[in-house]
């Protein structure tokens, strides 16, 4: 499983020039899913996302000392096949490791689910539509997690 994973001041994504997620101050997350992710690779992700040190803690924001659950910030997720893109060989990135449609939304759903269970308000994307994500990065601090499976 891959994240991308963005502190943002604001974030909305749009499919047919509707805005169908929105979130203010937290983080964006670009979710990546793999053929081989289990529950396993959900759980430590979300862990990691809800509980990474991002945020500052004083107005001078010299040092990162809360989460994205400590400031009470929001969650925009968007499921982003691509990132498991692999340009080694040829002109054309191959999607190989991806998870098949099918898999990738279940999970996708569990990982989506597991974050709600947080409290925080959980926007999303539409899986499988094209989307234009619009993100005003706060900082900028753009970080990627992976988790993969053993």
């Amino acid at each position: 499983m891959r994240v991308v994973i963005q502190r943002v001041k604001s974030s909305h994504v749009t499919v047919n020039g509707e805005i169908i997620g929105k979130i203010g101050r937290g983080l964006n997350l670009l979710v990546g899913i793999a053929d081989t992710d289990t529950d396993a690779e959900l759980d430590w992700m979300v862990r990691k996302c809800l509980e990474l040190r991002l945020f500052p803690d004083t107005a001078d924001g010299d040092k990162w000392q809360k989460s994205v659950q400590e400031i009470g910030g929001e969650l925009l997720v968007i499921s982003q096949f691509t990132l498991y893109g692999d340009c080694r060989k040829g002109r054309r990135p191959s999607f190989d490791q991806s998870a098949k449609p099918q898999l990738a939304q279940e999970l996708y759903d569990r990982f989506v689910s597991k974050l709600q269970t947080s409290g925080l308000q959980v926007a999303t994307g539409q899986f499988g539509a094209m989307m234009q994500v619009t993100i005003e990065n706060d900082g900028p601090v753009t970080l990627l997690l992976e988790k993969e499976a053993l």
